[in-house]
């Protein structure tokens, strides 16, 4: 159990699920002391025991504005279903700080179906362009020097429903880039980070290191579902994102070599395959197999840079004020360790940034 207090505050009277609801109070927007209710999108909602037996319900809500933990002391653990059914629920609770961190101690929570017209509320999205992104990663993949390789590239690129996929899709559902279109931004980054840093490994396949990037969590377009909150699809649980791209990857070799004639070598193939099932790093992490080629141990690695370093830096919400007290968050559990918020070049301890000289 959160090392939280006990027991919540008296709650204040709010709207009910029945009842009117009070205008939308943005995540950002919540104060300590003060009573929300509203809808929001529910991510993670599980069923604790406390030390004395008694059940509870922790989670995460958010909206487009932000996140924050929730929880209800007093809990039915045959709830749960239904309280997850949609991905979206209604609450109402008193919002309190705790070591420095806001949380919702909720007195009423029930699930509730919303409009696609409300999810660019309800749900976070990429703070960067969309289209500029895929105009640079286009931009890219058509710098590749092998012609099967630029054929192969073509294929994808040239697939609408896929591409459009790839624009909404969050690259998880709650640990790294989980927000609309998080997954085109985190392959965009790996890219770039890759053309930087190839130069230094000159014996490297840049074609290969491209390609596998842009590969690596393609699959995710259709593991991971985002209409109803995050979520995984029957098809994210029963094969997972790195299975079907490499799936998808041998469907897309053969077509890219029938329709331009241009043919990628069997072993380059199955390097791709390989880098696709292997960039989790190690089989406890959900690989197929350990990275064994020098390209795939370069991309698992670059995946794991990005995705661990987006991690903390959202977790340290350095944008927001720090005050003394502040300076860890709660523990991080992809991480496994809590983070050191401030940046200590510019923060003097006191909350207020530090002065130069």
């Amino acid at each position: 159990m959160s090392n939280a207090p006990s027991q919540p505050s008296a709650p204040v009277p709010g709207a009910s699920p029945a009842q009117g609801r009070r205008p939308h109070v943005p995540v950002e927007a919540f104060r300590p002391h003060t009573y929300v209710d509203g809808i929001y999108s529910l991510v993670n909602p599980q069923c604790g025991t406390a030390k004395n037996g008694k059940h509870f319900l922790k989670g995460v809500i958010r909206d487009a504005t932000g996140e924050v933990p929730i929880r209800q002391w007093t809990f039915d653990e045959a709830q749960l279903a239904e309280v997850s059914r949609t991905g979206f629920a209604w609450l109402g609770g008193q919002v309190q700080e705790y070591n420095g961190q806001l949380q919702v101690i909720v007195d009423s929570i029930s699930a509730v179906e919303v409009e696609l017209e409300d999810l660019a509320r309800l749900l976070p999205a990429s703070k960067h362009d969309i289209p500029a992104m895929e105009e640079e990663l286009r931009r890219i993949l058509g710098s590749l020097a092998h012609p099967g390789m630029r054929a192969l590239a073509g294929c994808y690129l040239a697939n609408e429903p896929l591409m459009a996929r790839l624009r909404q899709a969050p690259a998880a559902v709650s640990v790294h880039h989980a927000w609309i279109g998080g997954l085109l931004e985190h392959t965009l980054q790996l890219m770039r980070i890759a053309e930087v840093t190839l130069p230094l490994y000159p014996e490297l396949s840049r074609d290969l290191v491209l390609m596998g990037l842009f590969l690596h969590d393609l699959g995710k377009t259709t593991e991971l579902t985002w209409e109803k909150g995050f979520n995984y699809t029957a098809e994210g649980n029963l094969l997972g994102h790195t299975v079907k791209g490499a799936i998808m990857l041998s469907a897309m070799a053969a077509r890219a070599a029938r329709e331009s004639g241009e043919r990628i070598p069997p072993e380059a193939l199955l390097v791709l395959q390989h880098i696709v099932v292997s960039h989790h790093g190690s089989l406890e992490f959900g690989a197929t197999k350990i990275p064994s080629t020098p390209e795939a141990i370069f991309v698992s690695n670059l995946d794991n840079l990005d995705a661990k370093t987006a991690v903390a830096l959202h977790a340290a919400q350095r944008s927001r004020p720090i005050r003394p007290g502040q300076e860890f968050t709660e523990r991080v559990w992809s991480l496994d360790t809590r983070i050191y918020r401030p940046d200590p070049l510019t923060w003097d301890g006191s909350g207020s940034p530090a002065q130069d000289g």
